[in-house]
């Protein structure tokens, strides 16, 4: 009876051994694949020390490539057994919408092309902080409830970027950049009256689609929110704008990517982004009338008040 269970044994371990070379070949392979999730998971977890030419992500990549390669050579006999349990594992994740090799995908995708265009924030002029110019009225005017301001929200993301495929978890963010390029895209320049600041509402400025900074910026707020975004305004000498919450540095490498290499290519050639850093560090993008992609360069760097929504 040992006999048999020996022999049994035996031959399953040789069932699941792979002959040489092609072992060392799979190991090879199978340690790259894992190897990138694991990474990607260090990279957007880990703090970034900014190394020139991101040797701080290599070093990190290299010592995830030497332990995999050590592990697996400890389970040459069962290489099998690990390449289907890989397989299974971001099956799963596919299958239950967790990680799985679309979002392996997208975040390799993110990252390389944030390494090699790194979009860097603004430097924040702070001065002395002043009350937010017309705050009552400018609240009152973000009527993003109104039907009319919410189909024009809507139409615009029916118009721009709606075969967009891939970025589930961006898809309200994406919608944002239809409503900002569709604003843009048609906004007028209007000056105020010569003796004093008007206020129009969002509903209002929809008519033509024209007004000065303010109206711009209670128009795009009140679309942007008005589809689930989060923006806020900033108010700098002489100037208000707009911008819209984008997450933490993770999502700004997906953010960088999809602006600058599906949404909006042209505008964003060999340019880069400029955003803020608030005191939580959460990034939130520019996004001004004079700006022709979302995170375009700052009319100001000066900020002396910012509005953010509740």
């Amino acid at each position: 009876m040992l006999e048999l269970k020996n022999i049994t044994f035996s031959q399953i371990r040789q069932s699941l051994q792979v002959k040489k070379p092609w072992d060392d070949v799979i190991i090879f392979i199978l340690n790259v694949l894992i190897a990138i999730p694991l990474f990607l998971i260090a990279h957007e977890n880990l703090i970034e020390l900014n190394w020139i030419f991101n040797f701080d992500r290599i070093l990190i990549f290299i010592v995830i490539i030497v332990l995999i390669q050590l592990l697996l050579r400890l389970l040459r006999t069962i290489i099998i057994i690990c390449i289907f349990l890989y397989i299974m594992l971001l099956f799963y994740g596919t299958t239950i919408g967790n990680y799985g090799f679309e979002s392996v995908f997208e975040d390799y995708n993110s990252m390389i092309y944030t390494m090699s265009d790194n979009p860097y924030p603004q430097d924040i002029i702070v001065s002395k902080l002043l009350p937010f110019p017309n705050k009552t009225k400018i609240l009152n005017a973000i009527e993003y409830q109104n039907p009319r301001v919410r189909n024009f929200a809507v139409m615009a993301t029916t118009k721009n970027f709606k075969n967009v495929r891939g970025y589930a978890d961006y898809r309200t963010i994406i919608q944002c950049f239809a409503v900002f390029k569709e604003i843009n895209e048609r906004w007028n320049y209007v000056s105020d009256p010569k003796d004093g600041d008007y206020i129009a509402t969002a509903s209002e400025s929809l008519n033509y689609l024209s007004g000065d900074c303010d109206d711009h910026s209670i128009l795009m707020a009140a679309c942007v929110r008005a589809i689930g975004g989060t923006p806020r305004l900033i108010h700098t000498k002489g100037h208000i704008y707009p911008e819209i919450l984008i997450g933490k540095m993770n999502d700004l490498e997906t953010v960088n990517f999809l602006i600058k290499n599906i949404l909006f290519t042209k505008e964003s050639y060999r340019k880069q982004l400029h955003y803020h850093i608030d005191e939580r560090n959460q990034i939130w993008l520019n996004l001004d009338y004079t700006a022709s992609y979302p995170g375009g360069p700052f009319m100001s760097e000066e900020i002396l008040g910012a509005l953010t929504l509740n």
